[in-house]
């Protein structure tokens, strides 16, 4: 068996300091619930998690970063406590404002204790019993929010040793939790580092889901050098939905120090099958790891090649983000059944339109000597396979860097072509591409033209 290494989070905190398908339970009522296998919010719509972990406790003034990944489309943030037993403690005070930050922007808070990082190996981590501590003892910042936040007990809560009573002590947890008033979703990681390579968490998924009395937990998974590979992310994920267990991949990145994670696979993957995701993180990261950076030094307008991938790549959160419902979105409506028999007309014997595409351009954001546009790209009536864009920039724009197409220019000139996944769409289909450009003294919209083939 291969040496495996901790997951970021665990890099992170090291170096900082140097068929089991139940109905909602009347428990959780009020705030998210479990039913065969997939997580509803507080009106008992399906949701969905899209969005980025946030390392608040090494970094308690970034703020802004609940805003700046919302304005990013995310509709979900996982924040990283601590129980004051290696880090500064995060009071009940300091997570209600979390709770509120997540609130004024309409995003999902998933609440973690990162104190348990690694225990049986990780030098002063603490056992998922003593994380039940800290949530009880901070109960009057979570009462009243089971709509808005979900207790994650504890990070990555063993390493790769001693591992064998994960069960036991989960399970115990979940116990201590609900039967101490807390109602919220609870979310439980796996162990070794948070990749389960022994199965322990895959094996006893069902087991500890049926020591929650309210039926109303959620496993998460991390995934980065374990999961390298489209069979391992398909046959780990598709285990618990088969037996209609809920399961979303609570942190992973595009590279680490223990292998290269098949990033695009676990995005396909997911967003096939409706399992939610956190990519790991949005900024702060060190010891080596800094390239999973989503956001250099917390700017929202420097994203990283990382940030560029998770927030607008294929099956990326712009693409496939839902705001929960609970922030007063509505579903889409459906369209009534006609009342009127259709015409018995015959079909026009024309023959059909030729392929075409149409295209609009966006500014995204703005700032001084910068901005993000963003390109839509439709098919007309045909399936096409691929399509070619073009403008002329009239203020002397550049485009500086680019995703989901090529993009060259030539003199005022740009053209962006497909890239080879996004170039076949069904009549009607979209889909989009994006780049950063600089400007000086006026940034005026060009007008696109699109061809197709």
């Amino acid at each position: 068996m291969r040496k495996l290494f901790a997951g970021a989070g665990a890099i992170l905190l090291a170096t900082v300091a140097a068929v089991f398908a139940f109905g909602p339970s009347a428990q959780a009522a009020s705030g998210f619930t479990v039913s065969g296998g997939k997580l509803y919010d507080a009106n008992g719509n399906e949701f969905i998690m899209r969005g980025v972990n946030h390392a608040h406790t090494w970094y308690t003034q970034q703020t802004s970063s609940f805003a700046n990944v919302k304005a990013l489309g995310a509709n979900t943030v996982r924040v990283v406590l601590s129980s004051g037993d290696r880090w500064t403690r995060n009071s009940a005070a300091d997570v209600s404002n979390v709770i509120q930050l997540c609130k004024t922007n309409r995003l999902i808070c998933v609440l973690e204790v990162h104190d348990t990082t690694g225990y049986g190996e990780q030098s002063g981590a603490i056992t998922l019993d003593r994380a039940v501590d800290y949530w009880l003892s901070i109960a009057s910042a979570l009462n009243g929010q089971e709509a808005y936040a979900i207790v994650n007990i504890g990070n990555e809560p063993y390493g790769n040793q001693n591992y064998s009573s994960w069960a036991t002590d989960t399970a115990n947890a979940i116990r201590r939790l609900r039967s101490g008033g807390i109602a919220h979703t609870i979310m439980v990681d796996a162990p070794n580092w948070g990749q389960d390579w022994s199965f322990t968490m895959r094996d006893n998924a069902p087991t500890v889901f049926n020591a929650d009395p309210a039926r109303n937990t959620v496993f998460s998974i991390h995934m980065y050098g374990v999961f390298d590979t489209a069979a391992e992310i398909s046959d780990y994920l598709g285990r618990f939905r088969s037996r209609q267990l809920p399961i979303v991949v609570g942190e992973f990145g595009h590279y680490h120090s223990d292998g290269d994670p098949d990033e695009d696979s676990i995005l396909s993957y997911t967003q096939a099958n409706g399992i939610g995701w956190l990519g790991w993180s949005w900024s702060g990261n060190s010891g080596g790891v800094e390239y999973l950076d989503m956001a250099t030094n917390f700017n929202p307008n420097q994203l990283t090649s990382w940030g560029q991938r998770l927030f607008n790549g294929t099956n990326g959160i712009r693409q496939t983000a839902r705001e929960a419902s609970v922030y007063g979105g509505t579903p889409p409506p459906t369209t009534p059944p006609p009342t009127t028999p259709p015409p018995t007309t015959a079909p026009p014997t024309t023959p059909p339109p030729a392929a075409g595409c149409t295209a609009t351009y966006t500014i995204g954001s703005q700032w001084q000597g910068g901005f993000q546009g963003d390109v839509r790209v439709t098919a007309g009536s045909r399936a096409i396979t691929g399509w070619t864009v073009r403008w002329n920039f009239a203020n002397g724009q550049t485009v500086t860097q680019s995703w989901n197409a090529t993009v060259t220019s030539s003199g005022s000139t740009v053209t962006a072509r497909n890239v080879d996944y996004n170039g076949r769409l069904g009549a009607g289909a979209s889909t989009s591409f994006g780049f950063l450009g600089s400007w000086t003294g006026t940034n005026s919209t060009p007008t696109v033209t699109c061809t197709a083939s």
